[in-house]
């Protein structure tokens, strides 16, 4: 099974995280995407401190109805900082005849150096880099950590890099991704309507449960 994996504290999710989830199953013809809310993000802090529940909670009600989605608590039941390395470990160990796919953003792709064990990640699974605004990347090669580049054969053409791994960096563009969880937040701050930027059961839920109502 080739399975998706989409990582973030989704605070709140929204369309543009289910529009990417749904373009890259798509363009891969993935069987699954698994969400997988983080519980303790390791690089930023969590703005408001939405609690991991909640959180889940409205991944649980955006995915409701697309049985190619699902969403996993694996990172809520783990102490200490969800790293990806140890959750994309923890996925292959349990499902080892599967095919993983990790997505993350373009501008998180030009700082994965940064990440913890960032080397083996690119051992563990495929990698999908979605374009996103403002972080576009024409060389996929110049923004590889120096420390791992000559593990990579570059394909441009495919907009693909091959680790000797097997698996592959794959680069995708055209998916709208012009929403932020932070103008979000400040919306639902300010009481106004959150409409066609999240779907209208996580509204529903950010206004009866009082999320983001007293953030400064």
């Amino acid at each position: 099974m080739k399975v998706g994996i989409i990582g973030g504290t989704f605070n709140p999710i929204h369309l543009a995280h289910l529009r990417i989830a749904e373009g890259v199953r798509d363009s891969f013809g993935l069987d699954r995407v698994m969400f997988i809310p983080a519980a303790t993000p390791p690089h930023k802090p969590l703005a408001g401190e939405t609690p991991f529940a909640q959180r889940l909670a409205m991944v649980r009600l955006a995915i409701q109805g697309n049985p190619a989605f699902s969403v996993s608590e694996i990172e809520g039941q783990r102490e200490g900082m969800s790293y990806s390395i140890d959750t994309l470990r923890a996925l292959r160990a349990d499902h080892p005849d599967d095919e993983f796919f990790f997505i993350i953003g373009s501008d998180s792709f030009q700082e994965i150096g940064s990440w913890h064990e960032f080397a083996a990640i690119f051992a563990c699974c495929n990698l999908v880099a979605v374009e996103r605004p403002g972080a576009a990347i024409t060389d996929l090669m110049s923004v590889l950590p120096v420390s791992v580049a000559g593990e990579f054969a570059h394909y441009p053409a495919e907009h693909r890099l091959g680790h000797r791994s097997g698996y592959s960096v794959y680069y995708l563009r055209g998916i709208p991704f012009d929403i932020s969880s932070s103008a979000i937040r400040e919306l639902a701050r300010q009481g106004r309507s959150l409409r066609y930027l999240v779907p209208p059961a996580v509204e529903h839920y950010i206004k009866e449960q009082g999320l983001y109502a007293d953030e400064h």
